[in-house]
């Protein structure tokens, strides 16, 4: 099937707009690239310093044959999704030595679990905490020492900040390791009907509780489609996992072997051992620079829209390509989920959970699909050797030996997982909103097509606990849309406003015609109700949201993509935006650590970062040129 046209005019003017930006990228990792271990090049000091507590591998590290991994990992034990994650280390050094090789634990990356945090100060730091991961990264992989990386994280912020870490090093191969999703607990659906019924009054604390512990109950990640399994989706579709690792359980021998093939392939794909293996082999150097470029960063895109993915990624992807060297922006993202057809139905989008996915045929049969469909590009450099075809491959034990086999030749739960011709829905689950108040996402995939306009009245908060205290108030009546400003990246950090989804789901019920409107985030949980996020420019940038008062009409269409207010434009364009009050938000639990990321970060469009600097004037000659602007 010939690429579908939209793919490749979206892929075609990302290269075109990024040309400068990503020439000088590739320019810098190919200066970087060696023939010879990286340990080589330094002095003696520095080697014997990098191999004094070696043990067993100080004979290799001290020679000068054969790769070292480095092992970067964001194991904790709070965490569930990486608590699997303690004993890989082991696992891994001893699949290096067996394979010719070495791997070290070059560094740990921070971890905060956006599930302990939400609603709390804490989750104030969720986002500045994947900028933090990125800085570690970098620190990890400072020390020169290594010839390609394992990255071990899977949750929220820490893929991301793995990620645009790592690509400061592109001239490495990367192979993502992750732990897979815990067992299936207590169903969506009853979890969140419990939750409805707390923020209405009618469960007690110890029956939610219970409800959450039946739900969130062992190792491994979350079970529902949020922004973890979202991630874990985009590395399989960009190449950067062993094929088919991302939904395999953690503690079975299946992930462990796995494991133990991340770690062989990544010595494989090294600049060196592609050198040893002489004249007229075939390539096997598989750099990261390669392998994330636009036809991956759109495969990511795709594969969102598809499965009706996170809205934390319309943030997240700008700044992972931004660090590839490429600049994307939230009409690329449009583009591309409006010719792009819902394939999943997993819950906040349906009432299943991963595992259910991954047993109707998971991520094997969605590449297939949308490889078949013209919807994805074929010919990435993924991180296995092969082509994104390779990556649709079933891994299973046969006895102790690993091995892969085609997906299922159709899906085996078609009420969880459909076909391109039978598709839950001809759209993807995200699009763009603009209009007279700024850029926004929104979330689809989750909201009946009769939730999916509203034109209301605002009524105004400068908090998710102000709208809790009013819901508590029954003051929340009627139609109207809710406007929670001061929360974007410059403000408060830009938290997650995942309280709100149970009470706004209780009017909703009720028979009202509710919606949000927020300069912040909502988690990749967002659910049933119309959620217009990540508002562009923010209140605290004076965005027209900080101009919005009580009682303003308030239309949001999400098929047509249009968010407005129907204030009088001469009233309108004479109202003076009124700033949010973050000075709360700047102290304690660490928050006045981050000012200065607060101060440097960019639009959510220009993916929230703190970590770029600007464009430089060839760069924006680019965009000229391609009669665009990218990212806000």
């Amino acid at each position: 099937m010939p690429l579908h046209p939209t793919v490749a005019a979206v892929t075609a003017r990302i290269a075109r707009r990024s040309r400068t930006l990503r020439g000088d990228y590739l320019a810098r990792m190919e200066a970087a690239r060696h023939a010879l271990p990286a340990r080589t090049r330094l002095g003696c000091g520095n080697l014997a310093h990098g191999f004094a507590a070696a043990g067993a591998d100080k004979p290799h590290l001290r020679g000068a044959a054969g790769g070292n991994l480095a092992i970067v990992t964001a194991y904790n034990d709070m965490l569930s999704a990486h608590q699997p994650m303690e004993h890989y280390p082991t696992l891994i050094r001893a699949a290096a030595r067996a394979a010719g090789g070495s791997a070290q634990v070059a560094g740990g990356v921070p971890a905060m679990c956006d599930g302990v945090t939400q609603g709390r100060e804490g989750m104030e730091l969720s986002l500045f905490s994947r900028d933090t991961i990125a800085l570690a990264t970098a620190v990890a992989l400072s020390h020169d020492m290594f010839d390609g990386a394992l990255l071990l994280g899977v949750c929220d912020k820490i893929v991301p900040g793995l990620l645009i870490g790592a690509l400061s090093f592109g001239h490495l191969p990367v192979v993502f390791v992750p732990a897979g999703p815990m067992t299936s607990g207590l169903p969506n659906r009853v979890k969140a009907a419990v939750r409805q019924r707390y923020a209405a009054g009618q469960a007690s604390r110890e029956e939610l509780l219970e409800a959450e512990s039946a739900s969130y109950h062992g190792p491994g990640t979350c079970t529902f489609y949020g922004t973890a399994n979202s991630n874990q989706m985009l590395l399989e579709v960009m190449g950067l996992h062993v094929p088919g690792t991302a939904f395999v359980n953690p503690g079975t021998p299946l992930r462990d072997a796995l494991t133990v093939a991340a770690t062989e392939q990544a010595l494989r794909a090294t600049a060196l051992a592609e050198r040893h293996a002489g004249d007229g082999a075939p390539p096997t150097y598989r750099p990261l620079a390669r392998t994330v470029d636009e036809k991956a960063i759109v495969n990511a895109m795709v594969g969102l829209a598809a499965t009706g993915g996170s809205t934390n990624h319309a943030i997240h992807l700008v700044a992972v390509a931004r660090a590839a060297g490429l600049l994307i922006d939230w009409d690329d993202l449009d583009a591309l989920s409006r010719v792009t057809p819902l394939l999943a139905r997993i819950y906040p989008n349906g009432s299943a959970d991963v595992n259910h996915f991954h047993a109707a045929g998971g991520m094997g049969r969605v590449i297939t699909e949308l490889l078949d469909a013209g919807l994805l590009h074929e010919d990435i450099a993924c991180v296995h050797g092969g082509t994104l075809r390779d990556q649709a491959m079933e891994p299973y034990l046969d006895d102790l030996t690993l091995r892969w086999r085609d997906p299922p030749p159709s899906s085996l739960d078609v009420d969880v997982l459909r076909g391109v011709a039978d598709h839950f829905d001809a759209e993807g689950g995200l699009r763009r909103l603009d209009g007279n108040l700024g850029r926004a996402v929104v979330k689809v995939s989750a909201v009946t097509p009769e939730h999916r306009i509203i034109e209301a009245p605002a009524r105004v908060f400068e908090s998710q606990d102000a709208v809790l205290a009013a819901f508590q108030a029954g003051a929340l009546e009627g139609d109207f849309v809710a406007v929670v400003s001061g929360q974007g990246p410059r403000a408060n950090g830009m938290p997650e406003l995942h309280k709100l989804t149970p009470v706004l789901g209780v009017l909703q019920d009720r028979g009202q015609h509710v919606a949000l409107l927020t300069d912040g985030r909502m988690s990749g949980a967002s659910g049933k109700v119309l959620a217009a996020i990540h508002l562009s420019p923010e209140a605290a940038d004076g965005g027209p949201i900080a101009r919005l008062r009580d009682g303003d009409r308030i239309r949001i269409d999400a098929e047509a993509g249009r968010l407005e207010t129907l204030v009088d434009p001469a009233e309108w364009n004479a109202r003076e935006a009124v700033p949010p009050d973050a000075a709360a938000s700047h102290t304690g639990v660490g928050r006045e650590l981050f000012g200065l990321m607060r101060a440097a970060t960019g639009t959510a469009e220009q993916g929230g970062c703190s970590l770029f600097p600007a464009l430089p004037d060839a760069a924006l000659a680019d965009m000229a040129a391609a009669g665009e602007l990218a990212g806000g």
